[in-house]
């Protein structure tokens, strides 16, 4: 069994924008090491589109045995329309999915946070999102994304037919269930879990599953359900009645990236998928900005890195038990939009827009 270094921090910047945020991320990395004597052991490697274009696929065996050994990996972005004709076994995607299938980080932790700074920015009226603070939980290795059989294939009158199959088991649901109600006690203590019992056996499994959970191990949790597409209506109506939201691996797909546009922009909010904890006490977890490879913009360093180093400090929090370093961080990054600091992507009036690289040396400055 491959053993997890504890300090080891596996940088993958991947495709477009990637190489921009995790840069920034790096220097921070840095920072802490030189100033705190933290000691983080940093490797950096390909993956994704980039991994294709020099190795053919999308993630190494070599790269993969680097991940098991890691503490933490920082993921950059991965995909964008260069890759758009390769096969989909080899797509920039599908390292993503490797990740986190064969490491095992079966919950996604995706925090929807409005800025007080940035309410303004949001699509919604601000008295509609001003404190707004959620933490969606998404199982992240079962479900439709997963489910065998799976495929295209040929049918008669000369159509095809494309399957993919939605199960889970108790014992994924389960799992799941459990970290979002040990979350929850930390917050608000209330979760909310989300399905489509009325009309997937599947769901009717989950809310079966979660609901006996809490009655058995955390009945002190405020535990109530809620169908996937009611979830999708109340975010955006009344997303302030929601702390925890628990939920499969494609509704939480689709609900966290809507969570993640009320704050106003995807350039802001971080995401973690955790495993499981061995005897020893140690995870394997995987940190990345929810935004994606932005291949328009990449290059141009007008990227916001925010997103990507409030990721590095849920690794902070999470994989290396360093809370105190975590909230300085966070509180770094609410300084430095204190000071009217915007990357392109959340600029307004009277703000001064600055690019990725000084995005990352104001944040590091309030460290100071």
């Amino acid at each position: 069994m491959i053993k997890v270094k504890k300090r080891r921090v596996l940088l993958l910047p991947g495709d477009g924008i990637g190489p921009e945020v995790i840069a920034e991320v790096k220097k921070v990395i840095n920072w802490f090491n030189d100033k705190k004597s933290l000691d983080f052991e940093i490797d950096e490697d390909l993956v994704g589109g980039i991994s294709f274009d020099k190795h053919g696929i999308p993630l190494t065996d070599e790269v993969f045995y680097k991940a098991l050994e890691s503490a933490v990996i920082m993921l950059g972005a991965v995909g964008g329309p260069k890759w758009d004709g390769v096969e989909f076994s080899k797509k920039p995607e599908r390292a993503l999915l490797k990740l986190r299938k064969e490491l095992k980080l079966f919950a996604n932790l995706r925090p929807a946070i409005c800025f007080e700074q940035l309410v303004n920015a949001s699509t919604l009226k601000p008295e509609i999102v001003s404190g707004l603070d959620i933490l969606i939980v998404r199982e992240l290795t079962g479900g439709v994304y997963f489910g065998e059989p799976r495929g295209i294939k040929p049918i008669e009158n000369g159509e095809r037919k494309g399957v993919n199959t939605h199960t889970y088991t108790s014992s994924e649901i389960i799992r799941v269930a459990r970290v979002a109600f040990d979350l929850a006690k930390k917050r608000s203590n209330r979760v909310i879990s989300c399905e489509k019992s009325n009309v997937m056996e599947a769901g009717q499994l989950w809310k079966e599953e979660v609901q006996s959970l809490h009655d058995k191990d955390y009945k002190d949790v405020e535990l109530s359900h809620m169908l996937a597409d009611n979830c999708a209506m109340q975010l955006v109506r009344n997303p302030k009645q929601f702390d925890v939201i628990l939920t499969d691996n494609l509704f939480g797909d689709m609900l966290s990236d809507e969570a993640s546009m009320l704050t106003g922009s995807l350039g802001l909010l971080p995401s973690a998928s955790l495993g499981a904890k061995n005897k020893d006490g140690e995870m394997r977890a995987m940190y990345e900005p929810i935004h994606g490879s932005a291949p328009d913009i990449a290059g141009k360093g007008v990227a916001n890195p925010i997103a990507s180093i409030l990721s590095f400090a849920m690794a902070l929090r999470y994989s290396l038990d360093l809370d105190k370093e975590a909230e300085a961080l966070e509180k770094a990054v609410q300084e430095a939009l204190n000071d009217g600091l915007r990357t392109k992507d959340i600029m307004s009036d009277k703000m001064k827009e600055v690019s990725t690289s000084q995005m990352g040396d104001a944040i590091i400055s309030k460290l100071q």
